[in-house]
């Protein structure tokens, strides 16, 4: 096992021991509720040995309200710890939801979200699948099972061949949950991958449903995805049928070894070596004795599911360690400093930006272009701390961007990515980037800055108009100008738009030059990767870029006029070698 993957298991491990007072409160409860257990074979034995042979219907009352009082308090502490076991899963869950949420958010900008191999990036069902195994029988039983052989051996005090059969019975049932867990190892995660890989692909062909639609795909996806969906069935139908099998037998055999201790009882009762109550007694207490052991067979696909989480959650937060406590800067001045960055995309093998450097001032905006794959988007993703650079570093008011913690960043620097994404919710809560208790007088500012406020107010319910991820009968301009006001909330110092006017009509081209005038109006910076002309009216400076590096750098209409200038040479050039 690598550091790394320790790293991982010891923080989950500290998240159980936080757990620990409810974990010793359960133990607890189950020491009283194993011995409250003895209660039934108890008052067999002295009914038998007592009252039926006295007679004595005093003694019999005596007995049915002490053992009535005792199944009642048992009964008491099995509801208590059931409550107990279902909030400590909840508690643990809950306790990793935002750190494994934001591992799953930080490996999925790094371009690891899925793992071919054990369906990584699943790890928020895994933590349910914890909480789900916390607050079930198993666990519960797990607490049970060391009475086992207490009862077992103490079956010896009654005679010592009722105490060999029920150990030798008690052997065999757990060899067969070693067998269970053996053979069924590899099927179930075999199962489970297969079916991760099924129901991911089921969903982007829901995602990419009306492309299927349109291009009459349907049949042929279905086809594809009932290939893959049988796979998945006909692995699960083997894990259940194997883990079913031991299931039966464990069971089947459990009831056998009850009316088989029933039967020796009786032997020896014909013998004289025991009495009537002790051969009753026995066969209760070794069911219960062994029924631990028939949980723990019957659920064990649970056990395996929680297992399988466990690592997959402690393989993520070992991959992605916890965001550094930073010291929490003063507010920036619109002044970015790139010095010489080089840029490899995760997962990628060669830099898209190589020894890249410029500067932005405060009232400046600087228009990036070049062809597709130039590193355009590379930098917009490095500018908003997306991407880190290789080497090389970029400053905002002098201070390396992995001084400022993530979620401060995003306040200071805001982003308008080539494809704009609305989530469910409303359109409010969209531009107020989700948060739940949003200042609206910020949102409706944030929405005027994009020159987005008059389309709002012309929808159904304003800003209150839900929206979904899935689609929306939104234009792309609309969608893209609420993204600009999004972008634009909490006042950002810098703003980086990538190919902002990509779905804008001529309306929004002007109203996106009236959001960069106003930014550069209030001493701030605006960076715009574009393609189009328009977009790029109101820029003071040009970076091109080709190949990953800086190719001209300086006021817009000098990289204008040097750009044509260049192509006028070439059409030259180009016309007199076919003469």
């Amino acid at each position: 096992m690598s550091d790394a993957t320790f790293s991982g298991r010891s923080e989950l491990r500290d998240v159980r021991s936080a757990l620990r007072g409810m974990v010793i409160t359960v133990g607890f409860f189950s020491v009283f509720m194993n011995i409250l257990m003895l209660t039934g074979p108890l008052f067999m034995l002295q009914t038998y040995d007592r009252v039926l042979p006295a007679r004595s219907e005093s003694t019999l009352l005596a007995l049915a309200l002490v053992m009535a009082f005792m199944f009642g308090i048992m009964g008491l502490l099995d509801w208590a710890r059931g409550r107990l076991l279902t909030r400590m899963g909840a508690e643990f869950q809950a306790r990793l939801d935002r750190r494994v949420f934001g591992a799953l958010i930080k490996r999925a900008v790094s371009g690891e979200l899925i793992d071919e191999k054990t369906g990584a990036g699943q790890q928020l069902k895994d933590l349910e699948a914890i909480n789900r195994f916390y607050a079930s029988p198993i666990f519960a039983a797990l607490f049970d099972a060391p009475w086992v052989p207490i009862f077992l051996v103490g079956l010896g005090f009654f005679h010592p061949w009722i105490g060999a059969f029920a150990v030798a019975g008690g052997i065999i049932l757990a060899l067969s949950a070693l067998l269970n867990q053996v053979s069924t190892r590899t099927s179930s995660v075999k199962a489970a991958v297969s079916g991760f890989h099924s129901d991911r692909y089921a969903d982007q062909l829901r995602d990419e449903a009306e492309t299927i639609r349109s291009l009459g795909m349907q049949t042929n996806a279905f086809e594809k995805w009932s290939k893959s969906r049988q796979k998945a069935l006909a692995l699960s139908v083997k894990s259940s049928d194997t883990g079913g099998a031991y299931t039966t037998i464990s069971r089947t055999f459990r009831i056998f070894l009850q009316s088989a201790m029933l039967c020796l009882g009786a032997w020896l009762v014909l013998r004289g070596e025991i009495g009537p109550g002790v051969m009753m007694a026995s066969s209760i207490l070794m069911g219960r004795a062994l029924q631990p052991i028939e949980v723990l067979i019957g659920q064990w696909p649970m056990v395996q599911r929680a297992m399988r989480a466990w690592d997959h959650i402690a393989e993520l937060l070992s991959q992605v360690p916890t965001d550094r406590q930073t010291v929490e800067l003063p507010y920036p001045k619109a002044r970015v400093e790139v010095q010489g960055i080089s840029v490899v995309p995760p997962g990628g093998a060669r830099p898209t930006l190589r020894q890249l450097s410029f500067s932005i001032n405060p009232g400046e905006a600087i228009g990036v272009i070049g062809p597709s794959g130039a590193g355009k988007s590379t930098l917009a993703r490095c500018l908003t701390g997306v991407w880190g650079p290789s080497s090389g570093k970029i400053t905002l008011d002098g201070a390396p961007l992995e001084q400022y913690h993530p979620e401060k960043l995003a306040e200071y620097i805001g982003y308008l990515p080539q494809r704009v994404a609305l989530f469910d919710g409303t359109i409010a809560e969209n531009i107020a980037r989700l948060a739940q208790d949003f200042d609206s007088a910020r949102v409706i500012r944030a929405a005027q800055k994009a020159d987005a406020h008059d389309m709002i107010l012309q929808l159904p319910d304003g800003y209150n108009t839900m929206v979904h991820a899935a689609g929306t009968r939104l234009s792309g301009g609309q969608i893209q100008r609420i993204g600009l006001a999004r972008a634009l909330y909490g006042d950002p110092v810098l703003l980086v738009l990538d190919e902002p006017n990509s779905s804008l009509d001529n309306e929004g081209s002007l109203a996106l030059n009236r959001a960069v005038a106003a930014m550069k109006a209030d001493g701030k910076a605006v960076l715009i990767m574009a393609h189009r002309p328009s977009a790029i009216q109101e820029c003071d400076k040009l970076l091109v870029l080709e190949d990953g590096q800086r190719k001209a750098w300086g006021p817009r209409q000098q990289v204008m006029s040097d750009m044509l200038a260049n192509v006028r040479v070439i059409r030259k050039t180009n016309a007199e070698g076919l003469a």
